[in-house]
């Protein structure tokens, strides 16, 4: 029997468990410094390689179903227009580099800051008509001049092309995590609010295809609606729909008591024309929703910031008026505190992306990538395995170390260099044979729980996915397991 002396004098000796303290076994066996300890408690990953470990929520490249993409090309064909690539690139760029409206009282502030500044500057006897004219025209050389596009049916085409496929990639990725996270959740009814091309509809229906009964498309443009309808129909006005139940509307379901399993908004709050219309959309969305809210926008600062006001605004409402179901962030933060992204010095825009095969246009020719901003609010309480913390940028993976972006459960970001030496493998001790007989079982234990599992999961992770690793406060150290000095 091994004395409490000679097990001292072993773990001085080997360097690789010289760094093992606190629980010697495979749960928390690997440490982040400063950040967190890897959750092996659970037996997060039970038989599957760290390659597949449960954090991992990114696809391949995402391709449209077939009969979507068949219907697309054939619509476009049908009309074809005078250099359609010219005018999809131009609507690609218009929507991305698209700004939110300005407020009426935050113009109200330049106006006042301009007048100051030119009274401070220029002669102070000029007229007020000659004032009143050099600030509306520095507000018009300097304020974004926002404007609500109107769907015709030939703007819907343009628009088909350019966000079809990119706008199915980023929805069906959304998706694909509450089925990853929440297996058992199966959703029978479905509202889309700002429909468009019905792309959330398809994503859906790859995604739930076997419980979902009723999909409810709201658009307030006849022609994109007109659209939606003919691509689920393979492109005609007379064919069958390629899914069943599908609904198209107007307007939003005037009745309080209407409520939908999921409920999306896809790309639609940046078309409202300003704030307290985005207030009221989200408002009446969070009510009709059952489960799930889904709002996705594109991967900008503007875009960022919306999310982060509608996400807002959701929990203050929790908070004002508490009911049996209060609300909860389910993705992409690990937690509801504010935004590390938008409180930093330097604020930055926290997105995501998403391979994607696009439509086989002739200008479409190589995979793209979609970069989105979503926020994904959740009936019911939080529970402890979604605060994993979540990747926020490209993995880093360089030899024998790898770089993690971390939005942490403590509402920070955090930079963590996983290493192989820190949190990988350790070879066993050349001297293992040599050794006691009585100690080798104790010193083969010890080998085999080196951290090893941080570092394989950081490895094989990369943008957008949650690495399993819990704060380290919450795991209790035992002095009976930590070895004491004497």
């Amino acid at each position: 029997m091994a004395t409490a002396k000679e097990v001292k004098r072993l773990l001085t000796w080997c360097r690789p468990c010289r760094s093992l303290r606190g629980p010697q076994c495979r749960a928390f066996a690997a440490l982040v410094p400063g950040v967190s300890q890897v959750d092996n408690n659970s037996d997060f990953l039970g038989k599957k390689p760290h390659r597949k470990h449960p954090g991992i929520l990114r696809l391949p490249h995402v391709r449209l179903p077939q009969a979507l993409a068949n219907a697309a090309q054939l619509l476009l064909l049908e009309r074809p227009f005078r250099s359609v690539e010219k005018q999809v690139q131009a609507l690609t760029n218009y929507l991305w580099s698209r700004h939110l409206p300005v407020e009426p009282e935050e113009l109200q502030r330049r106006a006042a800051d301009l007048e100051k500044k030119f009274l401070e500057s220029q002669d102070s006897t000029q007229t007020e008509e000659k004032l009143r004219g050099a600030v509306l025209h520095a507000l018009r050389r300097t304020t974004y001049h926002w404007q609500k596009l109107s769907y015709n049916e030939e703007l819907s085409l343009i628009y088909m092309a350019a966000r079809l496929d990119g706008g199915f990639a980023a929805v069906f990725r959304v998706f694909h995590e509450i089925q990853a996270r929440v297996p058992e959740f199966q959703p029978q009814t479905l509202m889309d609010f700002g429909s468009g091309t019905g792309s959330v509809a398809w994503a859906a229906h790859s995604t739930w295809g076997q419980s979902l009964r009723e999909y409810v498309c709201v658009d307030s443009s006849a022609a994109m609606l007109g659209l939606a309808e003919k691509l689920l129909k393979g492109g005609s006005e007379s064919g069958e729909p390629c899914i069943p139940g599908v609904f198209f509307r107007q307007y939003l379901p005037v009745s309080p008591k209407v409520q939908f399993d999921v409920v999306v908004s896809a790309f639609a709050l940046s078309e409202l024309p300003s704030k307290a219309d985005r207030v009221e959309v989200v408002q009446n969305l969070w009510r009709k929703t059952s489960h799930f809210l889904v709002l996705v926008e594109n991967g900008t600062k503007a875009g960022h910031r919306l999310l982060m006001d509608a996400r807002n605004l959701v929990l203050q409402e929790k908070e004002k008026s508490p009911d049996l179901q209060p609300g909860f962030v389910f993705a992409p933060c690990p937690h509801e505190l504010p935004c590390p992204q938008l409180t930093a010095s330097k604020s930055l825009a926290c997105s995501f992306s998403q391979a994607y095969h696009p439509i086989p246009f002739s200008w479409n020719k190589k995979p793209k990538e979609e970069t989105f901003s979503v926020v994904i609010l959740a009936r019911g309480s939080p529970k402890e395995t979604n605060r994993w913390p979540r990747i926020t940028q490209p993995v880093l993976k360089r030899p024998r170390h790898v770089h993690c972006h971390l939005c942490c459960p403590d509402g920070n970001m955090q930079h963590a260099v996983v290493t192989a030496r820190r949190h990988g493998r350790y070879r066993k001790c050349d001297w293992l044979g040599k050794c006691n007989k009585n100690l080798q079982p104790m010193l083969m234990a010890l080998s085999h729980a080196c951290p090893r599992d941080l570092y394989r999961c950081a490895r094989v992770s990369s943008w957008g996915d949650l690495l399993p690793v819990i704060d380290p406060s919450a795991v209790p150290l035992s002095p009976v397991e930590e070895p004491t000095e004497s």
